[in-house]
């Protein structure tokens, strides 16, 4: 029986906990896009130490988990400009959107904030549209 489903619910059982964890704590949202953004525009250097270590841990623990887990498959393009360009495309629709997968589909869709439930709606919609339009259309993936 295939077991890859098992990744993606342990992954998502530790981004709920990590969000509720966030939230109790420190009293905010856990958007990922906003603790980068404060970093980046100085709106958040009051709290910069913070901000700095949930990225840090955001890049340290893939790196620290991959390597036990490596025959995972992704089904990700080899195509480094695809992926450049879809990484440089989230981080325009995030701050378009004022917030990410984590504000607003994680933390938003959990408080039942409109807001998040409709941004969310838009961004899979948007994803697989491009998706079906890379893949199907344009047969960069």
């Amino acid at each position: 029986m295939p077991t890859d489903w098992l990744f993606g619910l342990a992954g998502g059982l530790l981004i709920g906990l990590a969000a509720t964890f966030f939230l109790l704590v420190n009293g905010r949202i856990m958007g990922v896009s906003g603790i980068l953004g404060g970093l980046v525009d100085r709106t958040g250097w009051t709290d910069w130490a913070e901000r700095a270590a949930f990225l840090l841990g955001t890049l340290a623990l893939p790196a620290l988990i991959v390597p036990r887990f490596w025959d995972v498959q992704t089904h990700l393009t080899t195509n480094a400009a695809v992926i450049v360009a879809g990484g440089l495309l989230v981080g325009v629709g995030t701050r378009l959107a004022n917030g990410c997968t984590s504000g607003h589909g994680v933390c938003g869709i959990s408080r039942l904030s409109l807001r998040g439930i409709v941004a969310t709606v838009f961004y899979v919609l948007a994803g697989g549209l491009m998706l079906a339009l890379m893949r199907h259309v344009w047969g960069l993936i």
